[in-house]
């Protein structure tokens, strides 16, 4: 039986827990990598390792259920993180803060991969199925304002801290002390208020080995699907303008005009990209969704393919005329993430259609992983071409034609499905 309480008082600070952690580990960390003076070849490259604990997810996620109880899993996983910020937190005054921050940074990107998987599962045994239906959106909303709080409201709280002590490290320093305060009372908070779950135990019946061979089938499983090799293909490059335009935005907003950037404060960064950009993601996305809904994967994967490249082309043209008006920027920055929210509804929606069969969840899991690894690897390299190419004009006509692959390949995966 379940305990009863009332799914208000943990499921929206649950959420809202998970969407943060990913956000600081793969956008806010290059912000602040940039303002400490890190160039963008190892910015780009060294966050784009922060990827690995998502892409290899699927390897160690069985084995959650094996080890202890969900609940435990997330308690701990929000402790753990908060230990990590409050150590990068730590370190970045020290001569060997990059070191350790990407360290921190990567036992962070961790704990945030297991608590998704916690998360997500607890979800699952904690509610009925009318439960489930009634809080998806509720679950979905309160994410997507941890991404706004992480990616927009942390950025701006740096950036007055930056301008008011003149300090940089030091404002970084107070602002990720507060994240880690703020993971540490969500880890308290949680441990008295998420519900006991009866279902909720460690899977005794199993051993190591039978999760390997269960493993083993699923894997198997996946690669026997039909058009497999189409599919993997769709899931690295669908993305793969994005992928290198999201490491170097910020730090095209950030550098001096005199080097190619717009020359913007760390204040307007927070606000032009991590909250006008990322509403019109949401927005972005949930048209999407009635769209897919309304007319069917099919007929809209060509349209939101191009919905979510073509945007990229705002970017050129403020590399080219590098205008000073916030509301210009704030409207290119719209208009491109807005893009980008549309378009990814398909290539989510194809996952999910891709993994149905016997293994639904953990072939979902996987796909995650490709989905992952198609970010991972053209950001590693995008700081080395922007510097390689010389200047962001030439990064982002560069990035432009990196459109060419993701278009090519959707006719091929539409005539391939059913």
């Amino acid at each position: 039986m379940k305990k009863q309480t009332s799914v208000w008082s943990w499921l929206p600070s649950l959420y809202f827990a998970e969407g943060i952690p990913y956000v600081i580990v793969m956008n806010l960390s290059v912000i602040m990598y940039k303002r400490l003076g890190l160039s963008n070849t190892d910015i780009a490259f060294y966050t784009g390792w922060l990827y690995l604990p998502w892409v290899i997810k699927p390897l160690w996620s069985p084995f959650v259920d094996l080890l202890k109880t969900k609940r435990w899993w997330i308690v701990s996983m929000q402790l753990l993180i908060g230990s990590g910020l409050a150590g990068v937190a730590f370190t970045l005054p020290a001569p060997f803060y990059l070191q350790v921050s990407l360290v921190l940074f990567w036992l962070m990107a961790f704990g945030s991969a297991t608590h998704d998987v916690a998360a997500d599962g607890f979800y699952m045994l904690a509610l009925d199925e009318r439960e489930q239906s009634f809080f998806v959106g509720i679950r979905s909303t309160f994410y997507r304002l941890a991404t706004i709080f992480g990616q927009g409201a942390l950025v701006v709280a740096a950036g007055y801290l930056e301008r008011t002590t003149g300090n940089i490290p030091y404002a970084w320093s107070l602002t990720l002390l507060v994240a880690a305060g703020l993971f540490v009372a969500f880890s308290v908070y949680h441990r008295f208020v998420l519900p006991t779950v009866s279902d909720d135990r460690r899977d005794r019946r199993k051993s190591y080995s039978d999760t390997w061979q269960e493993f083993g089938r699923v894997v198997v499983a996946f690669f026997d699907k039909k058009n497999i090799g189409i599919a993997i293909v769709f899931m690295l490059i669908y993305r793969l303008s994005e992928a290198m335009l999201v490491k170097l935005a910020s730090p095209f907003m950030l550098d001096a005009r005199l080097e190619g950037g717009l020359g913007l404060s760390t204040e307007a960064v927070g606000v032009v990209y991590g909250t006008v950009g990322i509403i019109a993601l949401i927005v972005g996305g949930i048209l999407g969704g009635i769209a897919i809904s309304r007319w069917g994967l099919r007929r809209c994967l060509m349209p939101m393919a191009l919905a979510l490249t073509l945007p990229n082309l705002v970017y050129v043209y403020m590399a080219l005329w590098q205008p000073t008006s916030l509301v210009l920027i704030n409207g290119a920055v719209a208009a491109e993430q807005f893009g980008y929210g549309f378009g990814f509804t398909a290539y989510m929606m194809y996952l999910i259609r891709f993994s149905e069969g016997e293994y639904k969840t953990s072939h979902y899991a996987i796909c995650s992983g490709f989905m992952a690894l198609g970010m991972m690897l053209p950001g590693m390299a995008a700081g080395w071409i922007q510097t390689t190419l010389g200047s962001y004009l030439s990064f982002f006509i560069f990035v432009v034609v990196c459109i060419l692959p993701t278009i090519a390949i959707v006719p091929l995966v539409r005539s391939k499905m059913d």
